[in-house]
């Protein structure tokens, strides 16, 4: 008959190596100058109370479309870095919605309920000379 092989314990398995039954996991990072590092932060959620306060401030529908054209062009460039004249009419509407979240949740600059005058419209360099400079 064959022999039956008999289980050794894990203690048992190598008496010349001690054994943990815990396993260490490092609990700082160091960086390279030796000493640990702090613990990775996450960025805060805005919260309402922390938005600054907006005077005259009215909000906004998908139908002010063409009342805030001047500022969704600006947040266009500064956000997106895309000109409102490259967009088709349905990704400029769509474009415009997420705009009008953002504003009125308050998340945008400060500038644009203050009113934008003149908006980039195209990345074409428009040459225009005034009739003092041609003559």
């Amino acid at each position: 008959m064959g022999k039956s092989k008999k289980r050794r314990s894990p203690a048992a398995a190598s008496e010349d190596e001690p054994r943990s039954s815990h396993k260490k996991h490092k609990d700082s990072r160091k960086s390279s100058n030796g000493k640990p590092e702090e613990k990775h932060r996450h960025k805060h959620k805005r919260h309402k109370r922390d938005r600054p306060e907006i005077s005259n401030f009215k909000e906004l529908s998908d139908a002010d479309y063409f009342l805030k054209n001047n500022e969704f062009a600006t947040w266009l460039k500064d956000k997106r870095d895309t000109f409102f004249s490259d967009l088709s009419s349905e990704s400029a509407r769509k474009l415009f919605s997420e705009f009008v979240k953002a504003w009125n949740k308050k998340k945008l600059d400060s500038r644009y309920y203050d009113g934008i005058v003149t908006a980039p419209r195209s990345s074409h360099n428009w040459k225009i000379k005034s009739d003092a400079e041609g003559t």
